[in-house]
């Protein structure tokens, strides 16, 4: 009598290393957790209340919030100022913020904020202008050379932009991008200003010229080299993540969030799904998660294994 799947599976599951299970149960309590960022994060936007982070991570966001309304209301009224018609604005940002998407892509953004001030308060590693992208700067490659320029550039404005808490509109993903255009002008269908509005944004926009298009573009041209950007403290924090999400083959933004004190698992597996050997993970998770223990075995894991585990991770679905 052949085997029935439910049989294949609990065999596979018994051979499974001790580490995999733990590591995936871990794994699978962090995309719960990253799951209800979004319903948490609205809650949060409508009352007070909450840890000193919390506040922190709450009044970026509604600042970015705030920042990519204004600017899609300046596109479509050259006049508007937001002390004029504060009800605009503030409709537009709670439409926004009802988003899942566009809310956890600005908090992922605020994340790295955040976590790039707390390695350079705690491990003294420049959230603008780290070694690896001055090694850059001075490539003998001049294409390198100017790409690396621009990602300072673009990385020196976003630590300002994070600071005073916006988000341009340049920087958002192509799709998102659009989506979100998309969205507020599915609410302004009669407005006749829109169409203009909505041609100039769109003709603006590059986004291989935004800091993400740039981070990407800069890891991808150090080809084999790009595990030097999995250094921490070598890398900074934007190219380490950048590095993270091109070689674990994840999105940039659960990328950052790896980085997260409650997203070990995901870090490890991260790490490990990059290639990184024990001694290199250990590095590098001690940086980022001084306080936690990494499972001893999880060499046991193969590369392609843990890439595998973080693809079938449901936090892909957390938008």
């Amino acid at each position: 009598m052949g085997k029935t799947a439910t049989d294949m599976d609990k065999r596979a599951e018994a051979r499974m290393p001790a580490v995999e299970a733990l590591l995936r149960d871990e794994l699978s309590r962090g995309d719960r957790a990253l799951r209800s960022v979004p319903p948490v994060l609205s809650h949060m936007l409508a009352s007070s209340g909450h840890s000193l982070v919390s506040d922190a991570i709450v009044a970026r966001l509604r600042g970015m919030l705030a920042s990519l309304s204004m600017q899609l209301l300046a596109a479509k009224d050259a006049g508007w100022q937001p002390g004029e018609e504060t009800a605009e604005l503030d409709r537009l940002s709670d439409r926004l913020a009802s988003d899942s998407v566009v809310l956890s892509y600005c908090y992922a953004m605020a994340m790295e904020g955040h976590l790039a001030e707390k390695f350079e308060q705690r491990a003294s590693i420049d959230p603008i202008l780290s070694p690896l992208l001055q090694e850059l700067i001075a490539s003998e490659n001049a294409a390198t050379a100017d790409m690396a320029m621009s990602t300072l550039a673009a990385q020196s404005r976003f630590v300002q932009s994070q600071r005073r808490m916006d988000l341009p509109l340049a920087e958002l993903p192509a799709e998102l991008f659009h989506a979100v255009l998309k969205r507020w002008e599915a609410h302004n269908r009669n407005d006749p200003a829109m169409s203009p509005a909505l041609k100039a944004l769109k003709a603006e926009y590059d986004e291989g010229a935004s800091r993400i298009g740039l981070l990407a573009r800069l890891v991808s041209s150090m080809r084999g080299g790009a595990f030097v950007a999995l250094q921490l403290d070598h890398a900074g924090f934007a190219l380490f993540a950048s590095a993270l999400s091109a070689l674990s083959k994840q999105p940039r933004e659960l990328a950052v969030l790896a980085c997260h004190e409650h997203q070990a698992a995901r870090l490890a597996l991260s790490l490990r799904a990059s290639g990184l050997d024990m001694a290199a993970i250990e590095a590098q998770f001690g940086l980022l998660h001084p306080d936690e223990r990494l499972p001893r075995d999880i060499e046991a894991i193969a590369p392609e294994r843990a890439s595998i585990l973080l693809n079938n991770s449901n936090a892909r679905d957390a938008g």
